[in-house]
């Protein structure tokens, strides 16, 4: 079939790595200037593959999205042309003296709301030191089994060039202004395509009502700072997050903030953040603040994703901060309607 992919984000770049590697003709448009502008929310994400702890704003269906995106990055990877990292060895959360009531609360709502299976398991901070050394801060610990994390830049990188590899080819500085099935228009012009992919995030305004959520995220460079999983911190304000990288990186982040504000990261951000992320980890003291990043995630008014279908043309948004976690499973949803 000849495919038209409007949008080259995460979503995008998964749909030509697929639908190239099976033969189809795919032309992807995007307003980027190159494959490695950074406009894209999925640059600015740090790749966590934790559905339970993602059930404190999420749903079942997200849950079950989740989990088959568990086993589809591994397959996805052992695809790619260059090497991408993909960690499953659990992830952990973690609360300090004096919050347990907090800390409480989302793991007594985890527990009853994840499957039989899946609870929060309480670890002694022994048990917890052993698995993660360098986490000396908090008091109260529990593993989630089966959850993990993957390097984002790396696999954006490795969709687009094996996706390119495959044939498929990449219309950079070309923005899709309305598209419907069977066709799409750039820069005045009508293309037509056998099928129409809408993979656009805030860019699929306003046939899509979404909205942009900014998060902001950091890249750390700590040598000697040795991590293995995800770690979190359970915290009244602070809910923060950290993800290992190769090359002794570790992304921090969480925040979440109702608007459409692309300037740079803030201050109160910078300080509750990395103050957050020092209190669970010390040694990060002497770390590096190598990359501040701020994007704008799409969002629908519920919050949850979104695949719509008709002949021609469909259209998946509103990965909110679900994106990494569940895009291949949206991706395997949205290629169900190919005849």
């Amino acid at each position: 079939m000849k495919i038209g992919i409007a949008g080259a984000g995460l979503v995008g770049r998964l749909l030509a790595f697929q639908l190239a590697r099976a033969g189809h003709a795919v032309d992807v448009f995007d307003p980027a200037a190159h494959a490695e502008a950074r406009g894209a929310a999925g640059w600015a994400a740090a790749g966590m593959l934790c559905p339970v702890a993602e059930l404190q704003c999420a749903d079942e269906h997200v849950f079950a999205q989740g989990l088959r995106s568990l086993e589809l990055w591994p397959r996805i990877a052992a695809q790619l042309d260059v090497a991408v990292e993909v960690r499953r060895e659990g992830s952990l959360l973690f609360a300090h003296r004096g919050d347990e009531g907090a800390a409480a609360r989302t793991i007594d709502f985890l527990t009853g709301k994840a499957p039989a299976g899946y609870e929060p398991q309480p670890l002694s901070m022994e048990q917890a030191k052993e698995l993660e050394p360098a986490v000396q801060g908090p008091a109260h610990a529990w593993l989630l089994p089966g959850e993990g994390s993957l390097h984002t830049v790396q696999a954006m990188q490795a969709l687009a060039s094996t996706a390119s590899a495959a044939g498929a080819r990449w219309h950079w500085g070309r923005s899709v202004e309305t598209l419907e099935a069977g066709a799409l228009w750039v820069g005045g012009q009508r293309h037509g395509f056998d099928w129409v992919f809408d993979a656009r995030g805030l860019g699929a305004r306003p046939d899509l009502p979404v909205r942009g959520v900014r998060g902001e995220v950091f890249t750390l460079h700590a040598p000697g700072v040795s991590l293995r999983r995800p770690l979190r911190l359970l915290h009244a304000r602070h809910a923060v997050y950290l993800v290992p990288r190769t090359g002794d990186q570790v992304v921090v982040g969480a925040s979440s903030i109702e608007s459409e504000d692309r300037s740079p990261v803030s201050v109160r951000t910078t300080v509750e953040l990395l103050a957050a992320a020092h209190s669970l980890v010390p040694a990060l003291a002497e770390a590096r603040i190598v990359l501040a990043q701020a994007n704008l995630r799409p969002a629908l008014p519920d919050n949850l994703p979104r695949v719509e279908t008709q002949a021609g043309l469909t259209r998946v948004n509103g990965l909110y901060r679900h994106g990494w976690l569940i895009a291949p499973a949206m991706v395997e949803e949205a290629l169900q309607a190919l005849p």
